[in-house]
């Protein structure tokens, strides 16, 4: 997992990675970047169709993962800047149609936009799954999020090892992005100028995601909303609402959760038409002009994030500010119903920069 001490000290190393040049390496950093936005739709489609006065617990437990994931994506574009790359997010590729699969990932890593519910909870524990130790490094068709940042991870050092790290990080300190909105949650958003930093930046992606040493439930960072213990990593999150447990010290992975209960009330949760899309409704309709409103502010989102990112820190908070504008639209969406009784949601379909108001 990224930090431990094995070394590879050429690119033959690199090889088995698919990572044996900055190119490669760049390559793959973009695409992590995708990776990590590509479980953003989901998630957030199964919180909002959560009511949180009855479903207080699964409303906290998924904002706290969707805030992570919204981290680990700065982090990977503070990776990709030190080292030389250019994060983009703002592109039609980046919200493809659902159902899709994981970008770059095994077809058995599947994507929907779905309510909250057994068949969500299942998707999120598979994406989020965890890999065993030992398994392979894998740069692309991947089988655990795990595998894929553990090739970044070699590919990384390899290049380290054979050109030295002040010709693999020649980005712009300045590109980095740290703390701001993000100062006060459980994860750490922190600049990457180094071989040290990026491990330590690939190492809370991967801890956060399957746990620490990928033998534990915790993921080394304290609960926000519960200071006194530690925050539980995502797939471990998820297995408390799939049991309806929460984990507690002493607890493992082979105990499962045996803490204080996890209540989900069903009631309490919108029924909506999995994998929506505009085109389900005609134009001016009032679902098609909601969803298409949320659209265009997702949209306005990803072109803030790809500002901040590329030279405009600042444009990070405002991303935020956005992000909860979306929420109030989504809700607001989901208020609407179709002509067979069930909630409308938003579809996530790109909108050109030259169609966006």
């Amino acid at each position: 997992m990224p930090g431990t001490p094995t070394t590879p000290t050429s690119t033959t190393a690199a090889a088995t990675t698919g990572i044996t040049t900055l190119e490669d390496l760049r390559t793959h950093l973009q695409w992590a970047i995708e990776i990590e936005h590509s479980t953003l739709p989901p998630y957030l489609t199964a919180l909002y169709s959560l009511d949180a006065e009855r479903n207080p617990d699964a409303v906290q437990l998924i904002g706290g993962v969707f805030v992570e994931e919204m981290i680990h994506l700065a982090l990977v574009a503070n990776l990709l800047n030190a080292v030389g790359g250019r994060p983009r997010l703002d592109a039609p590729h980046m919200l493809a149609q659902h159902p899709r699969t994981m970008p770059h990932a095994d077809p058995s890593i599947e994507l929907s936009l779905l309510p909250f519910g057994e068949e969500a909870l299942a998707m999120f524990l598979r994406l989020e799954q965890p890999a065993h130790p030992g398994d392979l490094a894998e740069s692309d068709h991947y089988e655990t999020i795990g595998q894929f940042y553990d090739a970044v991870e070699k590919g990384l050092r390899a290049l380290c090892a054979e050109l030295g790290e002040e010709q693999v990080f020649t980005g712009d300190p300045a590109r980095q992005v740290s703390g701001g909105p993000f100062a006060h949650t459980a994860g750490h958003l922190a600049p990457v100028t180094d071989l040290s930093s990026a491990l330590a930046a690939l190492e809370e992606i991967v801890e956060q995601g399957e746990g620490a040493a990928r033998a534990d439930v915790w993921d080394g960072d304290k609960d926000l909303f519960h200071p006194e213990t530690q925050a539980v990593s995502h797939y471990y999150r998820f297995q408390e609402l799939a049991v309806g447990r929460r984990y507690q010290p002493g607890d493992t992975p082979e105990s499962g959760p045996t803490g204080d209960p996890v209540t989900v009330d069903p009631a309490g949760v919108r029924p909506l038409r999995p994998d929506q899309r505009l085109a389900d409704h005609p134009e001016g309709s009032p679902i098609r002009t909601a969803q298409e409103a949320f659209n265009q502010t997702y949209c306005k989102m990803l072109q803030m994030l790809e500002q901040a990112f590329n030279g405009n820190p600042a444009m990070l908070g405002m991303s935020v500010g956005t992000m909860y504008a979306a929420k109030g639209q989504a809700q607001s969406l989901m208020a609407l119903l179709d002509d067979d009784g069930l909630a409308a949601a938003p579809t996530f379909e790109y909108v050109a920069p030259e169609d966006r108001l």
